[in-house]
């Protein structure tokens, strides 16, 4: 694997710009991060977020939505503008040749947003179709809803927003969120590729470096959290969802968490798999993800059956993940390895991949981690510490929430907002 450089510069007005330079490729990719998530966003106005990052994509400086979007094209610039929990993401890839030309529309998205009124009323209408068209995939609204229940607020809105706020959201709540939230405080921007450097940082300097704003405050204003267990839907299949606490990316045993994560569910031979769809035939779909936030995290799982083996599957997949730490196998744990290392050279090879990573890392943990680094953790891995997390980072204390025509029983289930 070739030898990373990794290059920082902090502007004085906040902004963090994280560049890496990538011989072997031939594209540049850039995402820049907003301080304007969820997190942020007033209180009974869950969507104001993806809301704005729409409107922003139509139309920018002296650009219409139409201009905006035939620029971006002739460049070959493939983007998105997405929020998170606390950040509005604006990702970007283009051939290397054509980025600093790419970074002068990226900056009016950011800096110079028309936000045309409209334009407003179809964001709006887009934003409702996609949440009611959530409404009819019960394996989304289920995974949705168990965040929601399972994370204190305001960690728990919906980064696609609500369908109950979204009427009462109006063009002035998106302006007054950009206006507070769009800020250089804060905002981080990762640039991986075929780049020069030094060239980078006195472009960035000359389209960012006078933007001026402080971060935002955290919302203090905070909705109440539903804690029901089940979610009415007459069909002839369950869908199950299971959350438990785990550590975080910024945890010193957070490789031990992935790799315990990894062996529950990592392909057709996890033990989720091989345990309750294979061995039982119990399920036709399961399994689990480590889903992190700054300084809390929990293990996700889904599993969707029919309505007559659900209780067994419940049954089941609660007493595989309480108990698999026991048995955790040198087998297992090189699959898991051989998995992440597959990964890693993807990675390597994709500027995309990298620049989402620079930003990551920043901001979850402070510093970046290089492939190397990221290789050697989990090259050092062994089977007695990850049966040890596995252990004692079991699901004893969980949460279930279910969607079908009838809620399951569940003696464990306990309000994980305690553990907050």
């Amino acid at each position: 694997m070739p030898e990373q450089t990794i290059v920082l510069h902090t502007m004085a007005n906040g902004v963090t710009l994280i560049i890496e330079p990538m011989a072997a490729v031939q594209s540049a990719a850039v995402t820049l991060q907003l301080p304007a998530g969820v997190t942020h966003e007033a209180a009974g106005k869950n969507g104001t977020s993806a809301l704005l990052g729409e409107l922003m994509l139509r139309g920018a400086g002296d650009l219409d939505s139409r201009g905006l979007s035939t620029a971006l094209d002739n460049l070959g610039v493939h983007h998105s503008l997405s929020p998170g929990w606390f950040h509005l993401t604006l990702s970007a890839a283009t051939v290397a040749t054509r980025l600093p030309e790419a970074l002068v529309l990226l900056t009016d998205i950011v800096r110079k947003p028309r936000l045309d009124a409209d334009q407003f009323a179809n964001c709006r209408i887009g934003r409702e179709q996609i949440l009611r068209s959530i409404e009819d995939e019960p394996k989304q609204k289920l995974m949705i809803e168990l965040k929601r229940r399972c994370y204190a607020p305001p960690y728990n809105r919906p980064v696609e927003g609500s369908l109950k706020d979204l009427e009462g959201i109006s063009l002035e709540d998106l302006t007054q969120h950009y206006q507070r939230c769009c800020v250089p405080e804060g905002a981080v921007i990762g640039i991986a590729g075929r780049v020069d450097p030094e060239q980078l940082i006195e472009q960035c300097e000359e389209l960012f470096g006078d933007w001026k704003g402080e971060l935002p405050p955290p919302i203090t204003e905070l909705e109440p959290r539903d804690k029901s267990g089940h979610l009415n839907h007459e069909s002839t299949q369950t869908h199950i969802g299971i959350a438990y606490p785990t550590v975080p990316v910024r945890h010193p045993d957070y490789y031990r968490a992935w790799a315990a994560v990894s062996i529950l569910s990592g392909g057709m031979s996890s033990r989720l798999f091989t345990k309750v769809r294979e061995e039982r035939g119990l399920c036709y779909a399961i399994g689990a993800s480590l889903n992190s936030l700054r300084d809390r995290a929990r293990v996700l799982c889904y599993a969707g059956t029919t309505n007559e083996r659900a209780q067994e599957t419940l049954d089941v997949t609660l007493q595989e993940l309480a108990n698999y730490g026991d048995d955790v196998t040198e087998s297992e744990l090189s699959r898991c390895k051989a998995r992440a290392k597959s990964s890693l050279i993807m990675q390597g090879e994709s500027a995309m991949s990298r620049s989402g990573s620079l930003v990551r890392d920043w901001f979850h943990l402070g510093r970046i981690t290089t492939l190397d680094e990221i290789r050697d953790r989990v090259d050092n891995l062994t089977v007695k510490e990850v049966r040890e997390f596995a252990v004692n980072n079991t699901a004893q204390q969980f949460q279930v929430l279910t969607i079908g025509p009838e809620p399951l029983s569940c003696h464990g289930q306990v309000d994980l907002g305690a553990l907050e």
